[in-house]
């Protein structure tokens, strides 16, 4: 479990985080299985760009940032900067999502998207200003906290280049071809962002919760020092001399990164006293495995293997994929189990535990229905991939329904956690001590 101190920000600044997060996956599934039909076109498509932003931002992001607001206190050592800055962030935020999917889905490239941009860009920046100081006044060495600060500073450039594209669509004023901007803001997005930022969580929580000690973090370094490498590399290439003829060294570096950031993960898990792993990380090492996938679709793709557009568009589709479902969003069905329970209980009953009976954070939610969308997560993702593959649309409904079925699960879960019955009322669980 994650330790929590006096330090420990407000619930009411995390859990609304979980909560959008969980909607929106249930969203984001449901437009899947409304139009299957956007992962046979090219990924530039409406429809793909309002699932992808509703994917890695109302989903993805904003479980990640829930999760960063408990952890950062812990790492730092001292509070958030600002919780104000925290709510404000979030409001802002996810007022942004809903404005953007929603003009990238109905494709008005007017005011709408103007005004989710502005929404997003400043709440990014809120976000960034706020972990910056909360780290700058912190005297730890943990390695995770370089990890954190350089992807919020990668989700910022981020952020900066979807603003110059959104206001792109509406005032052309950029010479560089709108693709080439996207694979930029998608690449940046993922290697800076997402992956730095799952590293960077991951170095603390596996150990953790695996019981691991004493593992050397100089792979961690290596991890750390690639992938931020190729990433400066790649912009450089981009803005200096307008070409992603080279994108496949700066890949290859990242890739360094990414497999010695692996052999960390194997490490750990040779020495971990806590034999059998619980649902929750069962999920999240299996997530850390899928990582590959996307690895070898990034070096077919940067490598002019593949012949033909199609190949290429196929590819695309299975990169951003495996990234968005195969990696990040099962490590999130995982890592929500083994953070937010410990959070609501805090919440909720750690001031009276031991005192009084209470439950356990693991009898907060069902532990069937999490084992069940695990299961039914692992048949729809290799049946999405193999759609996409094959052009077939029977193959990608049947796993979208099976997509939609873990999100309903999920999300039920979530509330369940989130709004537990008075302690009065709780019957049938296993009461005791933590």
């Amino acid at each position: 479990m994650i330790s929590v101190t006096k330090n420990a920000p407000p619930a009411n600044i995390v859990i609304p985080h979980f909560i959008a997060g969980a909607f929106s996956f249930l969203v984001l599934c449901l437009l899947m299985a409304l139009s299957p039909e956007s992962f046979q076109l090219h990924y530039f498509n409406p429809n793909l760009l309002a699932i992808t932003h509703l994917g890695v931002l109302g989903w993805a992001s904003n479980i990640i940032l829930g999760a960063l607001y408990q952890l950062l206190p812990v790492l730092t050592q001292s509070p958030l900067y600002s919780t104000r800055l925290s709510r404000l962030s979030f409001f802002l935020f996810n007022l942004g999502v809903v404005m953007l999917v929603y003009s990238f889905y109905n494709f008005r490239v007017g005011v709408i998207m103007l005004v989710a941009a502005a929404l997003l860009i400043t709440a990014v920046t809120l976000v960034f200003a706020n972990v910056y100081l909360t780290i700058k006044k912190s005297d730890s060495k943990e390695i995770a906290l370089d990890f954190i600060s350089t992807a919020i500073f990668w989700l910022f450039v981020t952020a900066v280049i979807g603003t110059f594209m959104a206001v792109n669509f509406v005032y052309p004023f950029i010479r560089t071809e709108h693709l080439t901007l996207l694979k930029v803001h998608a690449n940046v997005g993922i290697a800076g962002w997402f992956i730095l930022l799952i590293f960077g969580v991951a170095s603390k929580l596996l150990p953790m919760f695996l019981l691991s000690h004493g593992v050397s973090d100089n792979k961690l370094k290596l991890s750390y020092f690639c992938i931020n490498s190729s990433l400066v590399m790649f912009l450089t290439d981009v803005l200096v001399f307008c070409t992603l003829q080279r994108s496949i060294i700066y890949f290859s570096i990242a890739a360094l990164g990414i497999i010695s950031f692996l052999t960390y993960v194997y490490e750990i898990y040779k020495i971990r006293v806590r034999k059998i792993p619980d649902i929750g990380m069962k999920q999240s090492l299996i997530a850390v495995v899928f990582i590959l996938i996307p690895l070898l679709m990034g070096f077919a793709i940067n490598s002019n293997f593949l012949k033909g557009e199609l190949a290429n568009i196929k590819c695309s589709m299975i990169y951003l994929t495996a990234t968005v479902f195969g990696v990040i969003s099962l490590l999130i069905l995982g890592q929500t189990y083994k953070i937010l329970p410990f959070i609501v209980w805090m919440d909720k009953y750690g001031s009276v535990a031991g005192k009084s009976k209470v439950p356990l954070p693991k009898d907060l939610y069902s532990e069937p229905l999490a084992k069940l969308h695990f299961v039914l997560f692992m048949l729809a993702f290799p049946l999405f991939l193999t759609g996409i593959l094959f052009g077939d649309t029977f193959i990608l409904q049947l796993a979208n329904i099976l997509l939609v079925l873990v999100a309903l699960l999920y999300t039920y879960n979530v509330l369940k956690i989130c709004y537990p019955p008075a302690s009065n009322t709780l019957t049938n669980i296993s009461y005791g001590r933590t």
